[in-house]
């Protein structure tokens, strides 16, 4: 691949011929503010927030999808640059509402950050004069219409990602909106994982804890052996949902379903805490000990009288990888069979 170089805000940089002016910026630690930008997702180029100033070109252009080319000089900061991008931010916070305080997203709005970045102190706020309807909403995630930025994120997510396309844009300017399709719609999630702002909330954790109370801990997902990773947000020893990184593990801030909204099961109080033997047809609590006592002396029994192929053993994909060796090697080596599985996928 051909190599192009061109200069960024005095630096040269050199990229392959290809590269976007953004991808460039970056490469060379120069940060240009961005808002629908989103790495894993083809330039949306919805919010102008990331235009940059060519020498030799009238008007910015995007960054986030101009190529670069052989010899350009390219601006990333100026007072006309800082103007257009404050007024580009402002169209967008014109109907956006008050409503931080009970947002789940503050704290880790990419809106709220831009426009800190920015140094934005007066927004001239108007209501719509029609209220968008809240379209979107399943068991476990709720589209709040009116804290859309229609950057389509979610769409892009949605059929770039996933490769269901149960979310498109309908509409121009006041009148756009996001809809959904609810044949298609699997509630995985991809979509809250790429919205900029509080649009799409997940109905599991809404309103348990603030970002910055929270207790981040990196973990791999126990539903299958896929290894996907992420970050459960803890609060009061209790997890209230999870976070996840497009930088991180194989799943690049992707996550199924299960692996995004089955943590319930992890504080449920119908877990057992205790061992149980059970006796006369009722179960009682026993001590670790006694109960793999009982394990050793019954599988002894069955053996003895029936063969170790009468016995056959199940683990578990929430296990570690470790824990399923040791298991199957205790079938095999203690035992003495190879009746040994596993579920998979739970």
């Amino acid at each position: 691949m051909s190599m192009v170089r061109l200069t960024i805000d005095g630096s040269e940089v050199e990229v392959p011929e290809g590269t976007t002016i953004l991808k460039a910026a970056e490469k060379a630690g120069i940060h240009i503010p961005t808002l629908c930008y989103h790495k894993r997702l083809p330039p949306l180029e919805s919010c102008n927030i990331c235009i940059v100033e060519i020498e030799g070109e009238k008007e910015p252009v995007n960054s986030c999808a101009a190529p670069v080319s052989e010899g350009l000089v390219v601006t990333t900061k100026s007072k006309a640059l800082h103007e257009q991008r404050t007024a580009n931010l402002k169209k967008i916070l014109k109907h956006h509402p008050l409503d931080c305080p009970v947002c789940d997203r503050a704290g880790e709005c990419e809106l709220q950050d831009i426009v800190y970045e920015l140094g934005i102190e007066d927004v001239p706020y108007e209501p719509r004069k029609v209220k968008r309807d809240d379209t979107y909403s399943t068991t476990l995630i709720r589209y709040w219409a009116d804290r859309c930025i229609l950057c389509g994120r979610c769409v892009a997510a949605c059929s770039d990602l996933k490769q269901v396309g149960a979310l498109s844009m309908e509409g121009e300017g006041e009148n756009a909106r996001i809809v959904v399709d609810p044949d298609k719609c699997k509630s995985c999630g991809e979509c809250l994982m790429v919205c900029p702002t509080g649009a799409l909330t997940e109905n599991l954790s809404r309103y348990k804890g603030r970002p910055w109370l929270v207790k981040r801990v990196w973990t791999t997902c126990s539903y299958c052996g896929c290894g996907c990773q992420f970050q459960l947000n803890v609060l009061d020893n209790r997890v209230i949902g999870i976070t996840t990184d497009v930088d991180t593990g194989v799943n690049r801030g992707s996550v199924c379903d299960k692996g995004r909204f089955g943590y319930e099961y992890i504080g449920d109080e119908s877990r057992l805490k205790k061992p149980l033997i059970k006796e006369n047809g009722a179960f009682r609590e026993a001590s670790w000990d006694e109960a793999l006592d009982t394990v050793v002396e019954k599988f002894k029994a069955i053996r003895d009288e029936h063969g170790p192929d009468a016995i056959a053993g199940l683990t578990s994909a929430k296990c570690t990888n470790e824990e399923n060796f040791l298991f199957q090697k205790f079938m095999r080596a203690v035992i003495g069979t190879n009746n040994v599985d596993h579920c998979a996928r739970l």
